[in-house]
């Protein structure tokens, strides 16, 4: 047997001969979906006839004809393939024109093909080709190799089985698609992610295998492909691998024949070789299928269209339009954006929507037409920093775009503002930080211009050019920057560097990007500087934490441990020891080792070091994650402070997204305050003319912050900036003053409208199938967010010299608008090209909305404040989540026809007979899940209430499948709701009071009252322990009063009464807080009276209903040698409770049974220790009418 397989393999090496003609049967489909029973799949499939005709001893051709391509969008077993026609007809025209490759040794080499067939059709043939691109060994039945094929260089495993009855042999590859050393992929809208390995280690999103079969006869003249079959699976989801979709393909051979005569062909030109070859990845967008024909008109019109229908609310209905504008955008040459431009310029509203949306157009056109507008000057500066921040954050990270963007850092119209001028540097950086998450290594010219930034900043001590230089290194993340940032870093640098702290924080910060891509290095630098204790604790501060963000070894982490435990500066010790004990419980995968080492540190730390106060600086981190999701967040919190500083020198706050295998720096907002102390001690005196004391050489206050790791706004306030906004709104500001300006415009009426669309994330990943078709798992999260203001307002009397005349004044607003968003979130998987598309997709929509309409009227001097609202007249949903998933189908041709098929149907009948063909085992039926609820909360007083509502369509086969668990239909609306009110309502009043007035009613007689309501329940409230210390003829004060009224024309109004009391005594503050109805036929009120005294013992008594006494809770909590605190409550709340023997127990607690005359509810949480607690809780059950107590206790 042996024998015979190496005489067919021999054969076999030599399976297509130059002088024959070969015709094959080929059928290739694709389906998306869930692989589930009553689920909606979509796929596509085409049939055609074969022919490859010898041309010469290495040059074959190909011919297809028969063409049949059809598409399916329904349910296994109910629903079948249907002909598209068009789509037939427009594909079959291009592959019916010959084609050429190259063949020698089993192996597809060069393809040519004319110049009017499109590379998505060549594409097609690539797929067709891949069955002749084998690789045979004659000498092995196993083997494993690394070969080139339509995925790209991937890892392929051969078995090989002879056939004795058959003689033939079999052949199976399998190619492992999802670890190709040069695989066919594209990827864009990921390079600010950072790739976690280890938790790609716990799972995958992604996974996708090949096989293939054939079936070889032998001939004379070698071995035959008679069947050949392949099977590509790809399984995606948002969280763990378990689950997918599959494409096959399949060739049958039909006749060999010899060849009769020579083949003429037209001009062609080679187009690769069996490699994918990604087209049109920029304008295909996956969610959608337009006609692009002519864009310029269709664009205008839309940009319109958008502009008017978001001009007073934000529609939500057609928020999704934006998606192709984008689309048109990105279709239109250079010369038709100019165009627009001249047409939108004059008109405010389309201008802005022009300007929000070219940012889209991520290549040249986009950065021609800014250096145009820059170099104009026809835009604003908040225009252009807008435009171009974006713009420079959405571009392709290519070198030519790179090299181009450069243009903008020496353009004088970037230099024009400093906030402009921080954006372009900014946003250079961060397009460097692109462009080498893509090439690898990534040259050094790139990131020069900011290198010599730098350099002559240091050289001219220019601090503000030295700070913005390196702050644009550190979003850049270059490797190759490290020694130029070396110069700014004391005790790194070759010679000595004596920098302000601002700019020395700049030179460590700037480091914190490069730490993932050059650890090493990184680590020696922040090492030697956190050992450095002649330097600021603030900096060495920051040095240990970018030292942790290159991941140290257990060794690294205890060299550091080791230095800790010397060290005398409590400010450091504090941050690191905080630090590491909030790593140590760290559960995200980026930390699974660290983790391990922190725990092991804080251990030897904390009998030191454990106990500090504090008002060190601090570090705090929150993170959860898990597996099955593969998903997580955290939080983390640094306070920094100087030796000698209470108020913290640097906060700084970061949260980040664990996502698929990737971690998305969310936002990181960082607040740095040298001269804050001085500004302090300035405006609790009011003493402006001290200014001079303020520091002229460094800022007051400096800001930050970072999106997706990226800086992207600083700004200083510095001592002059202060000066000017607090000399703008003191009292004795005039005409000159900015505010008088815009109460001037107030009482003319001012009305104001602004809409920005923003393309949040556009993250796309593209990988070749065995069909020729490119997969792509894509999502998408745009935003459209408006406001619109109406005001009018009048001040009486109005200012006539200084803006201190105000407080004498009475000022009214009358107020309408309307500010709202709207969120569309899309994911896609499954096939795009220009032609056609089919896969699933997720489609959520998320609209806010909170229009107004009040009158507002002030008075300072009595300080006094109302509000008048209209009544709720219609129903107004403030905000909406709706999801669902769809199976769609779409096609150029016959963009009518496209179906969008929800995954799940409204009903599923079970008993129905399916003739399922993929899956036989299913024969239960799966678990569903639909919940519907509508919960309002109305009040007939107010005449409006709140609903929520709830609707949710689930099934799912398997509690392993994570991802059925959120696929399905999704609604949740929160709504305003007219009630039946008692009263027909003109207007909600609310009435706030806070000046301090007279109460008609002594203390004495607000005690006695008190002490009545009390003995009700057999309770002395502690207020009347304490009256000998009050002076009980005396009228207390109300701290406050509030109102909230429904008029209704001259009747009574409806609705509360809120006063609070304030009885001050020696070392006990008191206060009664009085809650009142107010109406017709009410009594119900709510009292409650509170007492703090020094010796940290607080206390609260509050009862309810008829005049306060239907209902009544005390809580007292004090330090924790005194019982905590303790929660009482009638026990005509709770007589349908019911006790379960055991449960307690169960629930590791201990029981014991006691009497209770006080027929009440109590809980006690007194502190044991430092780390524990105990918590006791009591509560009655009704036994033969006696009350016994059940109490139930456990340590924390």
């Amino acid at each position: 047997m042996r024998g015979i397989l190496l005489t067919c393999l021999v054969a076999l090496a030599s399976n297509l001969n130059p002088k024959k003609t070969y015709e094959y049967k080929y059928e290739g489909q694709v389906t998306f979906g869930l692989g589930m029973p009553h689920h909606a799949e979509s796929g596509v499939r085409m049939m055609c006839k074969v022919k490859i005709i010898g041309v010469s001893e290495q040059t074959f051709a190909l011919q297809v004809s028969d063409v049949s391509f059809d598409e399916y969008n329904g349910f296994p077993g109910k629903s079948g393939f249907t002909n598209a026609p068009k789509l037939t007809q427009r594909i079959a025209a291009q592959l019916v024109k010959p084609f050429t490759f190259d063949y020698a040794n089993d192996q597809v080499a060069d393809i040519h093909a004319a110049a009017e067939v499109s590379d998505t059709v060549v594409n097609i043939v690539r797929g067709i080709l891949g069955f002749f691109h084998v690789t045979v060994k004659t000498t092995d039945r196993i083997y494993e190799l690394e070969e080139v094929g339509i995925h790209g260089m991937c890892h392929s495993v051969y078995a090989i089985k002879a056939n004795g009855e058959a003689k033939d042999i079999t052949i199976t590859q399998t190619v492992d698609v999802s670890n190709c050393r040069e695989g066919a992929v594209n990827s864009s809208g990921l390079a600010a992610a950072v790739l976690d390995k280890v938790s790609r280690q716990r799972g995958e999103s992604v996974a996708s295998t090949v096989t293939y079969v054939y079936t070889v006869t032998p001939t004379a003249q070698g071995g035959l492909i008679t069947r050949a079959y392949g099977l590509e699976r790809q399984h995606f989801t948002p969280f763990n691998v378990k689950g997918g979709s599959f494409k096959m393909k399949e060739l049958v051979l039909l006749d060999v024949s010899d060849t009769k005569s020579a083949i003429t062909f037209e001009q062609m030109g080679s187009r690769g070789n069996i490699v994918y070859k990604f087209v049109g990845a920029h304008t295909n967008v996956p969610i959608m299928m337009q006609n692009l024909e002519d864009p310029v008109p269709k664009a205008i019109e839309l940009i319109k269209h958008l502009a008017e229908a978001n001009k007073y609310h934000i529609d939500n209905a057609v928020t999704e339009d934006t998606i192709k504008l984008y689309q048109l955008l990105r279709m239109i040459p250079y010369e038709g954006l100019d165009v627009m431009w001249k047409q939108f310029a004059g008109n405010e509203e389309h201008r802005r929507w022009f300007l929000g949306m070219i940012v889209e157009v991520t290549d040249a056109r986009v950065l021609k037409f800014l250096e145009m507008r820059f170099g104009a000057r026809d835009i604003s500066v908040a225009e252009a920093l807008q435009t171009l921040l974006l713009a420079m954050n959405h571009l392709q990270a290519v070198p030519d775009l790179v090299e181009m963007a450069k243009m903008f850092l020496s353009m004088p119209f970037s230099k024009s503002n400093i906030h402009l001028w921080h954006t372009v540097v900014l946003s250079y950086g961060s397009l460097v930080y692109k462009h080498c998450a893509i090439y690898t290594p990534c040259p050094v010219t790139a990131v020069q211009p900011l290198l010599d930034m730098a350099l002559d900043g240091l050289k001219k001590s220019n601090e503000a050019d030295m700070i913005i230089a390196l702050k644009a290194l550190g979003n850049a993340g270059h490797p190759g920057s490290i020694k130029t940032i070396m110069y700014f870093l004391p005790g790194v640098a070759a010679t000595p560097v004596d920098l302000p702290p601002r700019v020395l924080s700049a030179a460590v910060q700037s480091m914190r990007l490069i730490a993932a891509r050059d650890p090493h290095t990184v680590q020696d630098i922040a090492m030697s500087m956190f050992l450095q204790k002649d330097l600021l604790a603030e900096i060495r501060m920051q040095a240990f934490m970018i030292l942790f963000d290159t991941k140290p070894s257990m060794a690294l982490v205890s060299a550091v441990t080791a230095h800790l435990e010397e060290e005398k500066d409590l400010q450091v010790v504090s941050f690191a020891f905080s630090y590491l004990k909030s790593l140590a419980i760290s559960r995200t995968p980026d930390n699974h080792f660290l983790s391990t080492a922190c725990s092991v540190a804080v251990k030897i730390l904390a009998p030191k070091f454990g106990r500090l106060s504090y008002h060190y600086s601090r570090a705090w981190r929150m993170d959860w994650f898990n597996d099955d999701f593969l998903s997580g967040i955290a939080a983390e919190v640094y306070m920094l402070r100087g030796a000698t500083d209470i108020l913290p020198t640097e906060i700084l706050i970061k949260r980040k997204l664990h996502v698929i295998g990737r971690i998305l720096q969310l936002l990181e907002c960082g607040v740095r305050a040298e001269g804050i102390k001085e500004l302090f001690v300035i405006l609790c005196h009011f003493q402006l003319k001290n200014w001079e004391n303020l520091p002229d050489n460094r800022p007051i206050l400096s800001v930050f912050s970072r999106l997706f790791g990226q800086e992207w706004f600083f700004a200083d306030i510095n001592k002059d900036w202060a000066q000017t906004i607090i000399k703008a709104v003191r009292s004795t500001a005039g005409k000159e003053s900015p505010v008088w300006g815009m109460i001037e415009n107030l009482q003319k009426g001012l009305s104001w409208h602004w809409t920005k669309p923003f393309f949040i994330v556009e993250a796309r990943y593209s990988q070749a199938t065995t069909l020729g078709l490119p997969v792509e798992i894509s999502k998408f999260y745009h935003t459209v967010t408006g406001i619109t203001v109406n005001a009018k307002g009048t001040v009486n009397p109005p200012p006539t010299d200084h803006l201190g005349q105000l407080w004498n004044s009475e000022i009214s607003v009358e107020t309408d608008g309307f500010f709202g968003f709207t969120k569309d979130f899309w994911i896609f998987h499954g096939i795009s090209t220009e032609l056609f598309q089919c896969g699933s997709e997720l489609k959520s929509k998320m609209p806010l909305a909170v229009p107004w309409k009040f009158a507002a009227t002030i008075n300072v001097q009595e300080k006094k404040f109302e509000l008048n609202f209209p009544p709720c007249k219609n129903e107004l949903q403030l905000f909406a989540v709706r999801s669902n998933v769809y199976a769609v189908s779409r096609n150029t041709e016959d963009p009518a026809s496209a179906k969008m098929t929800p995954i799940m149907p409204d009903t599923i009948d079970y008993n129905a007979e399916v003739n399922w063909v993929h899956k036989t085992n299913f024969t239960m039926p799966p678990n569903t899940w639909h919940p519907r609820s509508k919960m309002c909360a109305e009040s007939n007083v107010y005449g409006a209430g709140v609903c929520v509502e709830t609707e949710l369509r689930r099934a799912y086969y398997n509690e392993e499948y994570p991802l059925y668990y959120v696929l399905g239909y999704t609604n949740f609306a929160v709504k305003v709701v007219p009630a039946q009110a008692i009263k027909a309502i003109n207007k909600i009043h609310l009435e706030l009071n806070a000046g301090q007035s007279k109460h008609p009613m002594s203390i004495r007689q607000l005690l006695a009252t008190l002490r009545r309501l009390s003995e009700v329940f057999g309770y002395c409230c502690n207020l009347i322990t304490s009256t000998p210390a009050l002076g009980l003829d005396t009228t207390p004060e109300a701290v406050f009063n509030l109102k909230v009224l429904a008029i209704s024309g001259n009747q009574k109004p409806e609705g509360y009464d809120t006063t609070m009391y304030c009885t001050p005594e020696t070392n006990v503050q008191n206060t009664q807080l009085i809650v009142s109805q107010v109406g017709e036929a009410t009594n119900w009120k709510m009292c409650i009276d509170t007492i703090l005294n020094t010796e940290a013992e607080a206390r609260a008594h509050i009862r309810w209903g008829a005049e306060c006494q239907s209902y009544e809770m005390s809580i007292r909590a004090a330090a924790a040698h005194v019982p905590g605190s303790k929660a009482g409550l009638p026990f005509t709340l709770l007589r349908k409770q019911l006790y379960i023997p055991g449960m307690a127990l169960l629930l590791g607690w201990y029981q014991q049974h006691k009497s209770n005359t006080m027929q009440e509810v109590s809980a006690a949480v007194i502190a044991a220790s430092a780390g524990s607690a105990d918590v006791m809780i009591k509560f009655p059950e009704v036994l033969e009418e006696t009350f016994t107590s059940y109490c139930f206790m456990q340590t924390i």
